[in-house]
């Protein structure tokens, strides 16, 4: 049998991808040379949970986690996002991927994960304290290069608190397994299912989550008109009761807002730290999405402030 090995991708994580061919049979092989238990064991341990409860995800085939290498089954090489950008239909397309959402909302959450003979995986909550941690990724890297360090630190504590406030309004606490980065180039289609990638981050979380990942997703221009069907698909599908349905509401304008300025902090992290400069060419979307959920009256003490820290010049920036 000949055996042939291509590189086929990296993303935004320390992991690189290989295509195995072993005769007419491929499979994945995944290398991690930095946070191998995030990327190799988290990943297969997830992976295994989330298919024993009926979650398409890669099935594990061998991993050798000294040397940093797991071989996985092969989903194919086009994402749902290649699919999305030439469907006429791409309502139904997200309507599918809500289904999936609603599937893994409907597991039992749990705080450990078992994997090998008596070792466990604890999943973290998204506590005030995480989404913090996360958002100040915008102020570490986004806000101090675009806008200086001696004006950033002005700026800093003031956006911070309003955050903390708006933080605190969320109304749905952690009681769902959450995905973490949902979205359709995470997403493929594979003998007429939907496989699901990088699991790896999950989290107990709020309902809002990977429905924000899905809708507001910064590397596709989806139609507003799309965003809100598939958001009240997601409402008609749910459980939820309809006094339930403004909170809601705000809790995914609040985590979309949280997750844009993350990923603001992050796409600018990898220009500068990891010399990946083709993550700018977003920031100006993920901007617009901000700029969208700021129209719910709840955000006005921080638009007003994100206004005089960022002007509308630098927001649409490609190139720094």
């Amino acid at each position: 049998m000949q055996f042939k090995l291509k590189k086929i991708r990296s993303d935004a994580s320390f992991r690189e991808f290989f295509r195995l061919h072993k005769g007419k049979k491929t499979s994945i092989i995944v290398t991690a040379k930095k946070e191998r238990f995030k990327n190799l064991i988290a990943y297969s341990t997830i992976n295994r949970f989330l298919k024993k409860k009926g979650i398409h995800t890669p099935k594990l085939i061998s991993q050798h986690l000294k040397q940093g290498i797991m071989e996985i089954e092969d989903f194919g090489d086009k994402t749902l996002l290649h699919y999305v950008k030439q469907s006429k239909n791409k309502l139904n397309l997200y309507k599918k991927c809500v289904d999936v959402i609603l599937k893994i909302q409907k597991i039992k959450p749990v705080r450990k994960i078992k994997f090998g003979s008596n070792k466990y995986l604890k999943l973290n909550s998204y506590n005030i304290a995480n989404l913090h941690k996360e958002s100040n990724l915008f102020f570490d890297w986004y806000l101090p290069g675009v806008i200086g360090k001696k004006k950033s630190f002005k700026y800093k504590k003031i956006i911070k608190s309003e955050l903390h406030n708006l933080y605190k309004k969320i109304f749905f606490k952690n009681q769902f397994i959450v995905h973490r980065d949902f979205h359709v180039s995470n997403i493929m289609p594979t003998n007429k299912k939907l496989g699901i990638i990088d699991t790896q981050d999950a989290i107990l979380g709020n309902p809002m989550y990977d429905l924000v990942s899905l809708v507001d997703d910064v590397r596709i221009k989806v139609p507003s008109q799309i965003k809100n069907k598939t958001f009240q698909y997601y409402l008609g599908k749910s459980s939820f009761k309809k006094k339930q349905i403004s909170s809601l509401k705000n809790d995914f304008d609040i985590l979309s807002i949280q997750r844009n300025l993350k990923i603001l902090g992050i796409f600018y992290r990898l220009f500068k730290r990891d010399n990946k400069p083709q993550y700018l060419k977003y920031l100006p979307y993920t901007w617009s999405l901000i700029e969208l959920r700021m129209k719910n009256k709840i955000f006005k003490n921080l638009e007003t402030i994100l206004k005089k820290a960022i002007n509308i010049k630098i927001r649409k920036k490609k190139k720094f």
